[in-house]
């Protein structure tokens, strides 16, 4: 049995798993394949759950899953919706689908402007749906994630958030310090910080075989010395959890390669930051 260690989400007083679990890494797949995923997943302990409507059937299969654990998990859902009507409509499928009378996390999905996180946040908005929601106790913690540092910063500044996800990743780090103002903020706020893009690689090469992680839209890193030293530096960052890519098998080896987690020496970094030098990060700022 693999145990994975736990830290604090921000000020929320809830103690997640280092890895989480992603649905992406679900989606479309057999029931059974899934329930024997999610069991081996707690068995590990995993207790963080990151699921949202966008992600083909991962909501119905995932709460066919934890129906009978739904108590011990840290289940995180999201809404692409930008007005207040349709995020509470997308609440309203999402608690249907997952099976669950509350949403741990409900978080606004994949802020990438000003003017996208100005919608969600104006009156009518969506940010308006979420607050409902926690006040008719449907979901207990507000959050959102984001692509950019300008909507990201935009977003802290306008609302009083509990949590953020945000891509954390070596590459985007040492080309253009993507999350460092980001991180900066949501530390001085007392947020929780959740991290994606890990272990992305860079843009998929044109000349690529994509089939081995056909849902990947970057290419993951494979190699495991490499996996280690890039899933280690993102939780050195002060996150308390990252949510590997959509790959089952990598999934699985973020699971081995937390055990024994430490900083890295001043010579990774260097190796990484070298190694950034020659790759095409995932995203530009």
């Amino acid at each position: 049995m693999i145990s994975i260690p736990r830290r604090h989400l921000g000020k929320t007083g809830v103690q997640l798993s280092l890895i989480g679990m992603g649905g992406m890494t679900i989606k479309d797949e057999p029931q059974e394949k899934v329930d024997a995923f999610v069991h081996e997943s707690i068995e590990a302990g995993v207790n963080y759950f990151d699921v949202a409507p966008t992600y083909g059937t991962a909501e119905l299969k995932l709460g066919n899953s934890l129906k009978n654990t739904r108590g011990s998990v840290f289940l995180a859902c999201k809404t692409i919706a930008r007005d207040k009507p349709g995020a509470w409509k997308e609440l309203n499928s999402s608690l249907q689908r997952l099976q669950t009378e509350r949403i741990d996390l409900y978080q606004l999905h994949g802020l990438s402007t000003d003017k996208d996180t100005e919608t969600a946040l104006v009156k009518g908005g969506a940010v308006e749906a979420l607050v409902m929601a926690r006040n008719e106790g449907l979901v207990k913690y507000l959050g959102f994630s984001a692509h950019s540092p300008a909507a990201a910063l935009k977003a802290m500044r306008e609302f009083d958030f509990d949590t953020i996800l945000y891509p954390v990743n070596f590459v985007l780090h040492f080309r253009s310090d993507f999350e460092e103002a980001v991180l900066k903020e949501a530390k001085k706020r007392g947020m929780g910080i959740l991290a994606l893009k890990s272990m992305a690689k860079q843009i998929w090469p044109k000349d690529a075989d994509r089939k081995q992680h056909s849902k990947c839209w970057y290419q993951p890193i494979d190699e495991p010395e490499l996996a280690k030293l890039a899933l280690h530096w993102t939780l050195s960052q002060g996150v308390t959890a990252a949510v590997p890519p959509s790959d089952m098998r990598i999934y699985q080896d973020a699971l081995k390669l937390v055990r024994g987690y430490r900083k890295l020496t001043a010579e990774e970094i260097s190796k990484l930051q070298m190694l950034a030098a020659d790759l095409n990060p995932i995203f530009s700022v």
